[in-house]
């Protein structure tokens, strides 16, 4: 049976890179019908911290990347000791000190690579390799090659970054006697300038695009194009058709170029493609950082004002500051509104419109297009004269939703005092 791992350092936050790495391996488990392991590497005992560990376990969980099986490498010391041990009685390994350090032979390693085929090393270029540092922890290779070998690791799929590693490590798989895992190692992701992924360029933690409002499937979604591709030019594909059509062997040898904009597009189109009712659930807990919300707030209405902007939302967050005015009071006016205001000179008929307005029985979409009309029809001006400035004391924006949805959201009350409202320009 196919078993992979992904082996996060809880030094540090889960990033993009990682990300890709941990779906990767869980796709190639989940198309071949195998198991998905995640392995905390957190032997470094001065850097691990628990917040990092939290946050990997989070963020994985965020992604869909469930694991079947879970394991701490601080909880395995004894295991490395005892093989490193192994290796010193059988002459392969000796101590200096409380170190021990594995004798490299004199030979060529040949990998087969399952995305870059045959790579050939020259061992005796290389220097002993530790095994057992002088305070009894292993090195991250010997670690690595134990438990990979003892928890029946099949493939071990990972960033090219790794591949120095390779060699060493087959080496010590040759030493302890036992058969070595496929290996894959995946194109690094770089930024569009063409260097290194940097937070400039998108190599910021999970946690961030979560922040940032970015959902979990558009995520998913791109970081599956870092380096495949599903064929035919499709670019919009969820998990399980993921698992259905992903093959290691289809994962391309270039780097991957990230691109915040695609990823944006994206994400733009798992929010407009959305019930309602989902966007509105993702929101809440954003709205309510921002103090938004009170105890009794009016769902309906909320997933009104949702619907009216699903088609103009790149990510959550662009809800909070495109549709601000309709939880905060007094509105917050952008500065080319506030210009754009002086130059409508509508005052006079921005007051006969709101005591159309007020004058309503029922406030609804209908009944306040049709004021609206009989008004601009009464003076004899445009409608497009009257919509523009309307607007900008409604929302503070220039742009937005239909004039008609925005007053029968803001309501009778509220969109009479701000028609009225003295605006300092």
């Amino acid at each position: 049976m196919v078993k992979v791992r992904f082996a996060p350092s809880p030094t540090g936050y889960l990033h993009i890179g990682g990300a890709r790495t941990a779906l990767f391996n869980w796709l190639y488990a989940k198309a071949q019908g195998g198991i998905f392991v995640l392995r905390i590497e957190d032997t470094d005992r001065e850097r691990s911290r628990d917040i990092y560990l939290e946050e990997i376990l989070q963020s994985m969980t965020w992604l869909g990347l469930q694991w079947d099986e879970l394991y701490k490498q601080s909880d395995r010391f004894d295991i490395y000791r005892e093989q490193a041990r192994k290796l010193v009685q059988e002459g392969k390994a000796y101590e200096e000190g409380p170190a021990v350090i594995l004798t490299m032979p004199q030979q060529e390693i040949k990998l087969f690579d399952l995305i870059r085929g045959e790579i050939v090393f020259d061992a005796a270029l290389m220097k002993d390799e530790v095994l057992l540092k002088s305070d009894g922890s292993p090195t991250y290779s010997f670690a690595c090659v134990v438990d990979d070998a003892l928890m029946g690791i099949t493939h071990v799929i990972r960033g090219d970054d790794h591949i120095s590693n390779t060699p060493k490590q087959l080496v010590m798989y040759q030493a302890l006697g036992l058969k070595p895992p496929k290996f894959a190692h995946l194109p690094l992701i770089m930024g569009e300038d063409g260097g290194r992924l940097s937070k400039r360029t998108g190599a910021v933690a999970v946690t961030d695009y979560k922040r940032q409002g970015f959902l979990p499937e558009a995520l998913v979604n791109y970081l599956l194009l870092l380096g495949w591709s599903p064929g035919n030019n499709q670019e919009k594909i969820g998990l399980d058709a993921a698992v259905k059509k992903f093959s290691i062997k289809q994962v391309q040898k270039s780097p991957a170029i990230f691109s915040l904009e695609k990823l944006t597009w994206l994400n733009a189109q798992y929010i407009k493609q959305s019930a309602p009712e989902k966007i509105t659930d993702l929101l809440i807990p954003f709205l309510e950082e921002k103090g938004y919300l009170g105890e009794k707030y009016d769902r309906k209405k909320l997933e009104t004002s949702v619907e009216l902007y699903q088609s103009r939302m790149p990510t959550l967050c662009d809800f909070l500051a495109r549709a601000d005015f309709l939880f905060k009071d007094p509105v917050s006016f952008e500065e080319e509104a506030l210009s754009r205001l002086k130059e409508s000179r509508q005052d006079g008929n921005i007051a006969a419109l709101a005591g159309r307005l007020a004058a309503l029985s029922e406030f609804s979409v209908e009944t306040v297009e049709r004021a609206f009309r009989e008004v601009v029809a009464d003076i004899g001006i445009p409608a497009s004269d009257l919509v523009h400035p309307v607007r900008i004391l409604l929302t503070g924006k220039t742009v937005g939703p239909g004039l008609f949805e925005t007053m029968a959201l803001i309501g009778r009350e509220k969109t009479v005092q701000r028609l009225t409202q003295k605006v300092h320009i």
